[in-house]
């Protein structure tokens, strides 16, 4: 795959269109998973994975080969995401303090997980479990969100993560571990898959979450078919302890693709441009 890359990255660099277009076609994903992960938003995350395709395409020629390709992917992408006026003017401003309110309103605390639930019953749950691990990062601010999501969501390479962001690796570990410890203590107190105590948890905000829109049976966008089972998750959740349950569930997440094949679009804009 490397290989492949590379021999792409070269060819684009000296004006293949062919190369240009496989070349958007084999990191499309990894910048749209990025971004959906940094935004949680589909609509948000496809405009700001448009944007950095074409940030990409326009700045290939500066890419001299002193780095992995995927290294140098990901630092564009990640400069967009948290340095761009318009990536920020998409940051709603969150809280722990401010999500745990959320998550303990309108709870139904009547309602109980059934240990075989419904085909249609375990895609909402699920549904509302992704989107609520996914958005609990959005009380990170944009700097150690993005430290975070490298880390334990993409789980790259201290040094790779820390050349990405281009800071020292000390001060990348410091920046992912206090990230890592505000989300570990948040969940653990407040999530009832990691902690059977917690007000929260799914079937008990279910039915509140259908009734405001935040879960649309209609529309699912976050439990898709390649996304884990959600009484899988609570199994392994439950095998696991401490920091590993904070680290499952905020992986047990589909990997996100793109609705649409940007690869010709990007071309497109590129050359009219």
């Amino acid at each position: 795959m490397t290989d492949n890359i590379n021999n792409l990255v070269a060819k684009a660099q000296n004006g293949d269109k062919w190369a240009l277009e496989q070349l958007v076609s084999e990191i499309q994903d990894q910048v749209y998973h990025l971004s959906m992960r940094m935004l949680v938003d589909r609509e948000q995350a496809m405009d700001a994975t448009q944007e950095i395709l074409i940030i990409l395409i326009t700045k290939l020629s500066t890419f001299e080969h002193a780095s992995k390709f995927q290294t140098w992917v990901y630092r564009v992408a990640t400069n967009y995401l948290i340095n761009s006026k318009k990536a920020q003017s998409r940051d709603m401003g969150l809280s722990f303090p401010m999500f745990g309110q959320m998550l303990e309103t309108g709870l139904d605390q009547k309602a109980i997980i059934d240990p075989a639930p419904s085909p249609d019953q375990a895609v909402l749950l699920n549904e509302l479990r992704i989107s609520c691990t996914m958005a609990m990062l959005l009380c990170l601010d944009l700097k150690h969100r993005i430290a975070y999501v490298l880390g334990d969501i993409l789980e790259l390479e201290h040094n790779e993560a820390a050349l990405i962001l281009e800071i020292t690796p000390q001060n990348y570990r410091k920046r992912l571990s206090r990230a890592r410890n505000e989300v570990v203590k948040f969940t653990s107190l407040k999530c009832g898959i990691a902690n059977d105590n917690a007000k929260c948890s799914c079937p008990a905000r279910l039915p509140d979450a259908i009734k405001n829109g935040r879960v649309n049976a209609s529309n699912i966008a976050y439990a898709t078919a390649d996304a884990p089972d959600y009484v899988d998750v609570l199994q392994q959740v439950n095998e696991v302890v401490d920091e590993l349950k904070v680290f499952k569930l905020q992986n047990a997440t589909p990997n996100f693709k793109p609705p649409e094949d940007l690869a010709a679009k990007i071309k497109a804009i590129v050359e009219t441009a």
